[in-house]
Protein backbone atom coordinates (compact mmCIF):
# COMPACT_ATOMS: atom_id res chain seq x y z
CA UNK A 1 0.00 0.00 0.00
CA UNK A 2 1.35 3.42 -0.98
CA UNK A 3 1.73 5.80 1.98
CA UNK A 4 0.90 9.47 1.76
CA UNK A 5 3.28 11.76 3.62
CA UNK A 6 1.85 13.76 6.52
CA UNK A 7 0.72 17.05 5.02
CA UNK A 8 -1.59 15.70 2.31
CA UNK A 9 -4.98 14.04 2.74
CA UNK A 10 -5.49 10.44 1.71
CA UNK A 11 -9.02 9.12 1.26
CA UNK A 12 -9.84 5.42 1.51
CA UNK A 13 -13.32 3.92 1.09
CA UNK A 14 -14.16 0.54 2.62
CA UNK A 15 -17.38 -1.04 1.36
CA UNK A 16 -19.07 -4.25 2.43
CA UNK A 17 -22.29 -5.85 3.50
CA UNK A 18 -23.68 -5.98 7.02
CA UNK A 19 -21.31 -7.77 9.44
CA UNK A 20 -18.71 -8.19 6.67
CA UNK A 21 -15.81 -6.99 8.83
CA UNK A 22 -15.50 -3.60 7.11
CA UNK A 23 -15.07 -1.62 10.35
CA UNK A 24 -12.10 -3.72 11.43
CA UNK A 25 -10.59 -3.48 7.94
CA UNK A 26 -11.00 0.31 8.16
CA UNK A 27 -9.21 0.43 11.51
CA UNK A 28 -6.39 -1.70 10.10
CA UNK A 29 -6.07 0.53 7.01
CA UNK A 30 -6.09 3.71 9.08
CA UNK A 31 -2.75 2.97 10.70
CA UNK A 32 -1.34 3.19 14.19
CA UNK A 33 0.68 6.40 14.43
CA UNK A 34 -0.38 9.89 15.25
CA UNK A 35 -3.49 11.33 16.82
CA UNK A 36 -6.51 9.23 15.77
CA UNK A 37 -10.24 9.93 15.69
CA UNK A 38 -13.17 7.61 15.16
CA UNK A 39 -16.14 9.58 13.82
CA UNK A 40 -19.33 7.62 14.50
CA UNK A 41 -22.59 8.45 12.74
CA UNK A 42 -24.72 5.79 14.42
CA UNK A 43 -27.18 6.82 17.09
CA UNK A 44 -28.26 4.63 20.00
CA UNK A 45 -31.97 5.03 19.35
CA UNK A 46 -32.80 1.59 20.74
CA UNK A 47 -31.24 -1.07 22.98
CA UNK A 48 -29.95 -3.23 20.11
CA UNK A 49 -28.17 -0.29 18.48
CA UNK A 50 -26.68 0.69 21.83
CA UNK A 51 -25.22 -2.83 22.17
CA UNK A 52 -23.75 -2.60 18.64
CA UNK A 53 -22.16 0.78 19.38
CA UNK A 54 -20.64 -0.51 22.63
CA UNK A 55 -19.31 -3.61 20.86
CA UNK A 56 -17.66 -1.43 18.18
CA UNK A 57 -16.24 0.88 20.84
CA UNK A 58 -14.68 -2.05 22.72
CA UNK A 59 -12.73 -3.16 19.62
CA UNK A 60 -10.85 0.14 19.34
CA UNK A 61 -7.63 0.83 21.22
CA UNK A 62 -8.06 3.44 23.99
CA UNK A 63 -5.98 6.10 22.21
CA UNK A 64 -8.71 6.60 19.59
CA UNK A 65 -10.80 9.67 20.34
CA UNK A 66 -14.47 9.14 19.50
CA UNK A 67 -16.70 11.84 18.05
CA UNK A 68 -20.40 11.16 17.61
CA UNK A 69 -21.51 13.14 14.57
CA UNK A 70 -24.86 11.97 13.18
CA UNK A 71 -25.28 14.66 10.47
CA UNK A 72 -22.81 17.57 10.44
CA UNK A 73 -19.80 15.68 9.11
CA UNK A 74 -18.42 18.41 6.84
CA UNK A 75 -18.49 20.89 9.71
CA UNK A 76 -16.74 18.41 12.01
CA UNK A 77 -13.93 17.97 9.46
CA UNK A 78 -13.65 21.75 9.06
CA UNK A 79 -13.55 22.30 12.84
CA UNK A 80 -11.59 19.23 14.01
CA UNK A 81 -10.01 17.50 11.00
CA UNK A 82 -6.67 19.28 11.35
CA UNK A 83 -6.29 17.87 14.88
CA UNK A 84 -5.82 14.29 13.67
CA UNK A 85 -3.46 12.35 11.46
CA UNK A 86 -5.82 9.36 11.10
CA UNK A 87 -9.62 9.48 10.96
CA UNK A 88 -12.11 6.64 10.51
CA UNK A 89 -15.64 7.71 9.56
CA UNK A 90 -18.07 4.88 10.31
CA UNK A 91 -20.51 4.77 8.61
CA UNK A 92 -21.62 6.69 5.56
CA UNK A 93 -24.84 4.67 5.22
CA UNK A 94 -26.03 5.60 8.71
CA UNK A 95 -25.17 9.23 7.92
CA UNK A 96 -27.38 8.98 4.83
CA UNK A 97 -30.18 7.56 6.94
CA UNK A 98 -29.77 10.40 9.44
CA UNK A 99 -29.77 12.96 6.60
CA UNK A 100 -32.92 11.45 5.08
CA UNK A 101 -34.45 11.59 8.57
CA UNK A 102 -34.07 15.37 8.27
CA UNK A 103 -36.26 15.08 5.15
CA UNK A 104 -33.52 16.26 2.80
CA UNK A 105 -34.04 15.68 -0.89
CA UNK A 106 -31.60 13.42 -2.69
CA UNK A 107 -30.00 16.39 -4.45
CA UNK A 108 -29.27 18.03 -1.10
CA UNK A 109 -27.67 14.81 0.15
CA UNK A 110 -25.45 14.63 -2.94
CA UNK A 111 -24.44 18.28 -2.33
CA UNK A 112 -23.74 17.51 1.34
CA UNK A 113 -21.56 14.61 0.22
CA UNK A 114 -19.60 16.95 -2.07
CA UNK A 115 -19.14 19.36 0.85
CA UNK A 116 -17.97 16.49 3.05
CA UNK A 117 -15.43 15.38 0.44
CA UNK A 118 -14.12 18.93 0.09
CA UNK A 119 -13.77 19.24 3.88
CA UNK A 120 -11.92 15.90 4.03
CA UNK A 121 -9.54 16.96 1.25
CA UNK A 122 -8.81 20.19 3.14
CA UNK A 123 -7.35 18.15 6.02
CA UNK A 124 -3.91 16.59 6.17
CA UNK A 125 -5.31 13.34 7.53
CA UNK A 126 -5.55 9.82 6.26
CA UNK A 127 -9.35 9.35 6.24
CA UNK A 128 -10.98 5.95 5.97
CA UNK A 129 -14.72 5.96 5.25
CA UNK A 130 -16.85 2.88 5.92
CA UNK A 131 -20.04 2.37 3.92
CA UNK A 132 -22.49 -0.44 3.24
CA UNK A 133 -22.78 -1.87 -0.23
CA UNK A 134 -26.56 -2.21 -0.45
CA UNK A 135 -26.76 -3.17 -4.11
CA UNK A 136 -25.70 -6.81 -3.69
CA UNK A 137 -28.86 -8.07 -2.00
CA UNK A 138 -32.42 -8.61 -3.03
CA UNK A 139 -34.37 -5.81 -4.67
CA UNK A 140 -36.23 -4.13 -1.80
CA UNK A 141 -39.99 -4.68 -1.77
CA UNK A 142 -41.00 -1.06 -1.19
CA UNK A 143 -40.40 2.09 -3.20
CA UNK A 144 -38.90 4.13 -0.29
CA UNK A 145 -36.36 1.39 0.50
CA UNK A 146 -35.44 1.05 -3.19
CA UNK A 147 -34.98 4.83 -3.35
CA UNK A 148 -32.68 4.74 -0.30
CA UNK A 149 -30.66 1.88 -1.80
CA UNK A 150 -30.31 3.86 -5.03
CA UNK A 151 -29.20 7.00 -3.15
CA UNK A 152 -26.66 4.99 -1.15
CA UNK A 153 -25.30 3.60 -4.41
CA UNK A 154 -25.03 7.09 -5.90
CA UNK A 155 -23.23 8.45 -2.82
CA UNK A 156 -20.88 5.44 -2.69
CA UNK A 157 -20.01 6.06 -6.36
CA UNK A 158 -19.42 9.74 -5.60
CA UNK A 159 -17.04 8.91 -2.75
CA UNK A 160 -15.32 6.10 -4.68
CA UNK A 161 -14.62 8.46 -7.59
CA UNK A 162 -12.83 10.85 -5.20
CA UNK A 163 -11.09 8.16 -3.14
CA UNK A 164 -7.44 7.26 -3.53
CA UNK A 165 -8.17 3.65 -2.60
CA UNK A 166 -11.37 1.57 -2.49
CA UNK A 167 -11.82 -1.84 -0.85
CA UNK A 168 -14.71 -4.31 -0.87
CA UNK A 169 -14.84 -6.41 2.30
CA UNK A 170 -16.33 -9.91 2.28
CA UNK A 171 -16.12 -12.23 5.29
CA UNK A 172 -13.47 -10.02 6.88
CA UNK A 173 -11.26 -10.09 3.77
CA UNK A 174 -10.58 -6.83 1.91
CA UNK A 175 -10.37 -6.88 -1.87
CA UNK A 176 -8.70 -3.78 -3.30
CA UNK A 177 -10.76 -2.33 -6.16
CA UNK A 178 -8.88 0.92 -6.68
Amino acid sequence: MRRTPWGKSRLILVLGGAASGKSQVALDLAGRKGPRAFVATGQALDREMNVRIERHRSTRPPDWETAEVPTDLAQWFIDKGATYQLIVLDCLTLWLSNMKGLRLRDGAVVEATASLLAAIRATKARVVIVSNELGLGLVPATKPVRAFRDLAGKVNQQVAAEADEVYLTVSGLPLRLK
